[in-house]
């Protein structure tokens, strides 16, 4: 399926179209890893890939696996809100909620400049290739130490996604391929949730935390 490619980082992030290709493939590698560490979906439903050095499993079309082959739709809706500049965050919910993964975008202007506040309080700083490289390998890194600590899933855990606009630009009646308009904006969690930031991958072109 239009997941499977491995995740190649080009010596040089010098397109936008490049910026986004790495920035899909990394969304596709993280909601990959997040699934099948949680053992949402049996093994046939993944390929397995390398990030670099890193061995990552990735979502496919499995027949036998309606669910995987639904979360890849979605997955390939997503890239189209996406690439038309209109996706802010991304949501995966697991029940109503055990846990909830965030992703959170930001489109920059077509210059390797990019204004992000961190910890460091960076300015305009220059975002190399081997900057984004080393940012995307410690998130999925991360992701992976951060599974091993969760306590198993209930058996008949349900996996919904949702995805949050960036009005100003987004057209009203927008809704990408596979999705449909939400009803709630909240989320509703079971007990008190606990919030991990993991981690953010910035391009010149775009920001994926």
């Amino acid at each position: 399926s239009n997941l499977q490619s491995a995740v190649v980082f080009p010596n040089k992030i010098s397109t936008e179209q490049q910026s986004l290709m790495l920035v899909k493939r990394l969304l596709a590698v993280a909601v990959s890893c997040i699934t099948y560490l949680r053992g949402i979906f049996p093994e046939s439903a993944y390929g397995t890939r390398y990030m670099d050095d890193v061995c990552v499993k990735i979502l496919r079309e499995d027949k036998n696996c309606p669910g995987s082959t639904q979360l890849v739709k979605w997955m390939l809706g997503c890239y189209d809100a996406l690439q038309k500049k209109y996706l802010n965050n991304y949501w995966i919910c697991l029940q109503t909620i055990t846990e909830c993964y965030h992703f959170k975008f930001k489109y920059t202007h077509n210059g390797p400049l990019l204004d992000f506040s961190s910890k460091n309080n960076r300015k305009d700083s220059t975002i190399t290739c081997a900057d984004t490289k080393k940012a995307s390998i410690l998130l999925i890194r991360k992701i992976y130490v951060l599974m091993q600590n969760l306590s198993p899933l209930p058996n008949d855990v349900c996996l919904t996604m949702k995805l949050f606009y960036y009005d100003e630009v987004t057209p009203s009646d927008y809704q990408p391929p596979g999705f449909k308009e939400g009803e709630c904006e909240g989320m509703i969690f079971e007990g008190e949730p606990m919030y991990l930031n993991v981690g953010e991958v910035p391009t010149p072109f775009h920001m994926l935390k």
